[in-house]
C-alpha cells in the first residue's frame, strides 16, 4: 500500500486514475466518522504538509454524512443539515499514514483544505536494559521485551524478512 496518493486534474501520470480511486474510497469510508476540517492559505512556494496545522478558530470538527465524489467534485453533509456541500478540486493528496486528505479547490487556488481523522495518541515507553526473548513460532518470530520495574511487557511479531532486517540493524 502506498502511503501517499496524489491525484491531479489533467495529469498524464499512469497512476493518476489509481490514486483517484484510492482517494475516492477513502472519502466514501468517512461516512459517519468524526473529522477535523481545516482550511489554510497556501503560499505559492510551500508544501501543504508544511503549513501550520495547529488548531485555529475556524477549524471544525464534525461527523461527515454521505461523502461522495461525482466527477471531480467532493460532496458531503453535516448530520444536522439536509444541505449538501461540495467543492470541485484540481488536486487531491491523501496521506494514508496520518489519515489526512489535502483538498485543493479549483475556485480558490490559494487555499488548501485538510480533512483529517482524529489520531489516536501514541504512547512511548522507554525501557532501559529490559529482559528480552525471541521465540520462533512457525513462519514468524515473537520478540518479547519485559521491564519488571515499570511492569511493562511489549510483544511484537515479525516475519522472517523483518527479523533479518532487525538483525542487520543491530550492532
Amino acid at each position: 500500500m502506498e502511503l501517499r496518493s496524489i491525484w491531479q486534474y489533467g495529469s498524464n501520470s499512469s497512476e493518476n486514475s489509481n490514486h483517484f480511486a484510492t482517494i475516492s474510497q477513502w472519502w466514501h469510508n468517512l461516512n459517519g466518522k468524526e473529522i477535523l476540517w481545516q482550511q489554510r492559505l497556501m503560499p505559492a512556494t510551500a508544501e501543504a504538509t508544511n503549513l501550520n496545522w495547529e488548531p485555529q478558530r475556524f477549524d471544525e470538527k464534525f461527523l461527515v454524512v454521505n461523502p461522495t465524489i461525482r466527477g471531480i467534485t467532493l460532496y458531503w453533509q453535516k448530520p444536522d443539515s439536509s444541505q449538501e456541500r461540495s467543492t470541485t478540486v484540481h488536486k487531491l493528496e491523501l496521506d494514508q499514514l496520518h489519515q489526512q486528505l489535502y483538498i485543493f479547490p479549483q475556485s480558490q487556488k490559494e487555499v488548501v483544505i485538510r480533512v483529517e481523522l482524529p489520531q489516536v495518541a501514541l504512547q512511548t515507553v522507554v525501557m532501559k536494559n529490559p529482559q528480552w526473548q525471541v521465540a520462533p513460532n512457525g513462519d514468524t518470530y515473537l520478540l518479547t521485551l519485559r521491564d519488571d520495574r515499570q511492569k511493562v511487557v511489549v510483544q511484537a511479531t515479525f516475519d522472517s524478512t523483518q527479523m533479518s532486517q532487525l538483525k542487520q540493524q543491530l550492532p
